[in-house]
């Protein structure tokens, strides 16, 4: 019954939608009807229209019309719609995506060559059938004329594979680095070692950008640099680098490109303020001690007061990043302790990022390195790099060691006064507020159960309120000061140097705190739920405003025969940090298991002889 009733409603929708003029999407479909338009009722009519959605929108009965005379009809542009896709893709916390001007231009480049070729140049070049995709580039020719022969096809596979990877660790620290410093710092010349195909050039222009609506996406023309320095000896990668800027707007920007630093290069102290030096993996590149401490202090005389090393997160590029970084507070130092540079405007050095402190870095021993100090940065993946590299996945993650240093020294911890006042209020967010106000209530309801008294409720609600919540649900006057005052108590904060172990009670976090140490703090839900939910959002590099509530453990790399192994830093296996004479429950459950199997074995055994027993 009810089936045929459906079927009737279908064909009698089925004629209405070809009949009346209300549900045709046509006037020449309308104009071709024999009949005319029939007078419904309006439920019978709504009905039938609930009906005709239903159908239409059903996957069986969805079909394709082809478009008739005079109708509009939309056409669908690949370019328009990879844009959007990518725009979709830039939604994603904590990825970054390569900007329309840099796509477009490597997108052109990789028109314009072979394909295949390409391909099989990424493959040769950038590919390990052991480890998979590298993002070095250390290839060696027999001889100069076969190195030129093939600089374009290296450099069109390095812009296609390691610049976007490159592009996105640069990015990532730079954006930090101008984090931490705050908003009086910003860079308006780039002097780049290594320039390479320019993935330098391109990040250092997009991280420093005149301000601008927050919908408007970074430009090169809409940038604060406007001197640009790269020094390469690698042609083939210059020649790339020149030929993706040559169809883009630089608006002020001056970019020129060398084989060497000269001294007149060379920036006056005083002017050096708004330089910033960069070098990113660089240092790997170099064969000896000698030439990368050549290439540190190359850097250091430069001028520039901010210094940014970057290198790739293998034992090799962590011992390179950890080498240039005591060399170059070793450098800040001397000058401090000098009594000719007394008159100097600015001196000495210290750490902006990733160290709280500018003591010895307490993973790296000077001899061996078994734990890295290094970071992990999402890129998302354009097209070109998918196609080229034939894979599926829509972004990859490249790992990476750096330092940023800056002349002058420290800043150093606020006043009392203002102190108290970032305790109160900085490190109080949404949660914090929240709960305050919840202990705010519910104590003044209590209160007012209990007492009669009025004046009693309102001294006693006055005291217990100013307990727990002196200013933390207040809005603070001098916000400016306090933000101050946090950015420069933020360089003792300690940082998380290894993944945090988040359990369902408790956060473990092991983090390079100001002692110069690595010490283990644990942050239980009791601490308070600001400083909980914090060490719950908290991820691999941040770095952990709260004090713990407990006494923190410091962690030690054991010195054996083969070098420090470092057992009990950071996340490990299971049982790994345990101490040796301690029993396993893991171990004396699995005993248990043994022996329960054990007995089984023996009563199937009895059980056998018992039965052969009996058979005799």
């Amino acid at each position: 019954m009810l089936r045929g009733t459906s079927a009737t409603l279908r064909n009698l929708a089925h004629s209405i939608r070809h009949v009346s003029p209300p549900f045709s999407t046509s006037a020449v479909a309308a104009s071709t009807q024999p009949n005319a338009a029939l007078e419904l009722d309006p439920t019978l009519k709504a009905l039938l229209q609930d009906i005709d959605i239903s159908l239409t929108s059903h996957k069986q009965v969805m079909a394709k019309r082809p478009p008739r005379e005079l109708e509009p009809v939309a056409i669908e542009y690949p370019e328009e719609a990879e844009d959007a896709e990518d725009f979709v893709e830039a939604k994603k916390i904590g990825a970054v995506v390569i900007p329309t001007e840099l796509q477009k231009a490597i997108t052109a480049l990789i028109d314009a060559s072979d394909k295949v070729q390409l391909h099989s140049d990424a493959t040769r070049l950038f590919f390990d059938e052991s480890e998979g995709w590298d993002h070095s580039y250390d290839v060696k020719y027999r001889s100069r004329k076969q190195g030129a022969r093939h600089s374009d096809r290296d450099g069109t596979a390095f812009a296609s594979v390691v610049l976007p990877a490159h592009y996105s660790a640069i990015c990532a620290v730079l954006h930090h680095v101008k984090h931490r410093l705050g908003p009086q710092w910003n860079a308006q010349r780039v002097i780049d070692w290594g320039s390479g195909a320019g993935s330098g050039l391109w990040a250092s222009m997009n991280t420093f950008q005149k301000p601008t609506s927050a919908s408007e996406e970074p430009r090169l023309s809409t940038s604060n640099i406007f001197t640009y320095l790269g020094i390469d000896k690698r042609d083939g990668l210059v020649t790339i680098g020149k030929r993706l800027l040559r169809d883009t707007d630089l608006g002020t920007l001056s970019a020129t490109w060398q084989r060497s630093f000269r001294e007149d290069d060379i920036i006056k102290r005083t002017e050096g303020h708004d330089t910033l030096a960069l070098s990113a993996f660089m240092l790997s590149t170099l064969p000896t001690p000698l030439a990368r401490k050549k290439f540190v202090k190359e850097l250091w005389e430069s001028g520039a007061h901010t210094i940014v090393l970057i290198d790739h997160k293998t034992k090799a590029g962590f011992q390179n990043i950890a080498e240039a970084r005591e060399y170059l507070l070793e450098m800040g130092r001397k000058e401090l302790n000098d009594p000719e540079t007394s008159d100097w405007p600015v001196r000495g050095a210290h750490v902006v990022a990733p160290c709280p402190h500018d003591g010895s870095c307490p993973l790296y021993s000077g001899k061996s390195v078994s734990l890295v100090c290094g970071f992990s940065q999402r890129l998302q993946r354009p097209s070109f790099v998918r196609l080229t590299k034939h894979v599926r996945e829509g972004h990859e993650d490249i790992e990476y060691s750096y330092v940023a240093i800056q002349r002058g020294p420290r800043p150093s911890t606020v006043g009392e006064g203002i102190s108290t006042q970032v305790r109160s209020v900085g490190r109080i967010g949404a949660v914090g507020r929240e709960e305050a106000e919840q202990i705010r209530l519910k104590e003044g309801r209590v209160t007012k159960e209990l007492v009669l008294d009025a004046d009693h409720v309102e001294t006693t609600d006055e005291a217990e309120t100013t307990d727990h919540i002196p200013a933390e649900i207040l809005p603070t006057e001098n916000s400016k000061e306090v933000e101050a005052a946090l950015r420069n108590e933020a360089f003792y904060w300690p940082r998380l140097v290894f993944p945090p172990l988040k359990k369902s009670g408790h956060i473990i976090i092991d983090a390079c705190t100001a002692e110069c140490k690595i010490m283990r703090l644990t942050i239980p839900k009791s601490q308070g739920k600001q400083p909980f939910y914090d060490a719950r959002k908290s991820s691999w590099g941040d770095i952990f405003p709260h004090p713990p509530k407990n006494r923190p453990q410091e962690r030690f790399q054991f010195t054996r025969e083969g070098g420090s192994r470092g057992d009990d830093i950071g996340k490990r296996a299971k049982g790994r940090d345990r101490p040796k004479g301690e029993k396993s429950y893991s171990k004396v459950e699995e005993a248990l298991k043994e022996r329960k199997r054990a007995s089984r074995r023996d009563r199937a055994v009895q059980k056998e002889d018992f039965e052969l027993l009996a058979e005799r």
